[in-house]
């Protein structure tokens, strides 16, 4: 019977990217991708006069697998980032503590200011040298015009992604 291995060439672009500014971690096989947002409604009756609050709560769930030799490292950067982020991480040392968390790349949105809510890592018989992981990120933006800045800019870049690949 013969042994088949999991690789990856890395001659095609990530589905994602997770990065602290500094360190890029890619996930080359995301299998699924859901983006929740859970809106605040104010209560009825309320004035209008209202405080710069965030609207909603995003969470992004990425589901896939870390493919080869490397998927070990990929773990453990991953799990670094996780802890590192809710400290701030370089993103937050960079701008100054204008931005803080991760920077998530992928095609359906590019977002500042996330965190690592949780990770799994599943390794199973039937996938040999891959582990499955799922991600959930929490968008965790700082109530500010910047953050509304960098979300436009995130659009005009996926855009740009989009129109120059086509």
């Amino acid at each position: 019977m013969a042994i088949t291995r999991s690789y990856q060439t890395y001659l095609t672009v990530p589905s994602a990217i997770i990065s602290d500014g500094i360190l890029p971690i890619p996930l080359w096989a995301v299998t699924s991708m859901t983006l929740n947002e859970t809106y605040q409604l104010p209560p009825i009756g309320s004035s209008g006069a209202k405080a710069v609050v965030a609207t909603h709560d995003d969470t992004i769930t990425l589901s896939g697998m870390l493919v080869g030799a490397e998927r070990f490292a990929w773990k453990f950067a991953l799990e670094t980032l996780a802890e590192t982020a809710k400290r701030g991480g370089a993103l937050e040392a960079f701008t100054g503590g204008a931005v803080s968390g991760l920077i998530l790349i992928t095609s359906m949105t590019i977002r500042t200011d996330m965190q690592i809510q949780s990770l799994a890592f599943t390794a199973t018989s039937a996938k040999r040298d891959a582990l499955d992981v799922s991600i959930t990120l929490a968008h965790m933006p700082r109530p500010s015009a910047l953050g509304k800045l960098l979300d436009v800019a995130g659009i005009g870049v996926a855009a740009l992604a989009d129109w120059g690949g086509n």
